[in-house]
């Protein structure tokens, strides 16, 4: 009897134990234990994260840190740690964080537009990815990659297209290159590549026009039109003369871009440059800018005119004057160097 009851104390203090024992587990894996007020918090884990840079990302979202190391050891995400982007929901467990963290790599939406270089858009990138501008350069100018492609470096950019994709965070800088590769080709569309050709262009000499036009208008609706000057240029063998290369011209041979020129002076139309269209005939060696989708497209579909000259409208802000001869556009600009004379731009 005496002995039953030692039985019977034993199996109930042992029950007591393993009920304690399971409440503390219940509440270290599935007490929430997030310590923020937003619906969701984003947690960025770089490559090759130690578990201690995790600890620095995620302390100041939970409330304890001590049960979360507890649960990431028994659920073995510390020798496991997975680099990405995760979202950790407000209220989530120990249990849930460390799943969403462990196997919820979640994409995020990039974009970018309008940069003049390849180094201004690296910088654009290395702002929304893991990948750092450097890595992103080396990418883009990588030799074999270009020729393999049929780029130069002069025609690189016009790889890029201007839009929002989707990319996880930790995609590497080859990875993002060779998506937009991807993209690239998925523009170019037998549609696309004919009316291209229409203008006896190639994809790059269209994307190497359609920025000229953007620099040389704001307005969507006239960007067509636009363009239609320049390939009458162009098909009939006058030089370009667009402002726009020149200036560009100028900065890429004082190496500075982030000089601001507003007004196009005659000593600039002597700066020898393949990229100044008043001195070289034809398109420069590649695109100044990155011109916005409705700028390509607008040389893809331009509007069919006699107009071989423009200057800016200053009655219409934003807009130009078109002409078909000398004389109408020498009329024209006339008004617009009275204008900004008494604007007072020299420079």
């Amino acid at each position: 009897m005496y002995i039953k009851r030692i039985i019977a104390a034993t199996a109930i203090i042992g029950l007591i134990i393993a009920g304690f024992f399971a409440y503390t587990i219940y509440g270290k894996f599935l007490t929430p234990n997030t310590a923020f007020n937003n619906e969701e918090a984003h947690v960025y884990i770089p490559t090759n994260a130690s578990y201690q840079d995790v600890q620095a990302e995620l302390e100041p979202l939970l409330k304890n840190k001590t049960s979360f190391d507890e649960v990431a050891q028994r659920k073995g995400y510390i020798g496991n740690i997975k680099a990405g982007h995760f979202i950790i929901k407000k209220g989530s467990n120990n249990n849930d964080i460390v799943n969403a963290i462990r196997s919820g790599n979640i994409p995020i939406k990039i974009s970018f537009n309008n940069q003049e270089r390849l180094e201004d858009l690296a910088g654009r990138i290395a702002q929304q990815l893991e990948a750092d501008s450097t890595s992103l350069m080396k990418a883009f100018k990588d030799t074999q990659f270009l020729e393999t492609n049929g780029f130069t470096e002069e025609t690189a950019l016009s790889m890029y297209l201007p839009n929002t994709y989707e990319f996880y965070w930790n995609t590497d800088a080859v990875g993002y290159r060779d998506k937009m590769l991807t993209e690239y080709k998925r523009f170019w569309t037998e549609d696309r590549l004919a009316k291209a050709e229409k203008q006896n262009l190639t994809p790059a000499e269209v994307y190497t026009l359609a920025s000229i036009v953007q620099k040389e208008t704001a307005k969507n609706d006239e960007r067509p039109r636009v363009a239609g000057v320049y390939l009458n240029r162009l098909h009939n063998n006058w030089t370009l003369d667009a402002d726009p290369t020149v200036i560009y011209a100028v900065k890429r041979e004082s190496n500075d871009f982030d000089r601001v020129i507003k007004r196009v002076l005659y000593k600039d139309l002597e700066t020898d440059s393949p990229y100044n269209t008043y001195k070289y005939a034809g398109l420069p060696p590649g695109p100044i800018f990155m011109p916005d989708l409705s700028a390509i497209n607008a040389v893809l579909n331009p509007e069919s005119h006699e107009y071989y000259f423009f200057v800016a409208n200053v009655s219409k802000p934003g807009y130009h004057l078109f002409a078909k001869t000398i004389g109408q556009h020498n009329a024209n600009r006339k008004q617009y160097i009275d204008w900004i004379n008494n604007q007072g731009i020299n420079r």
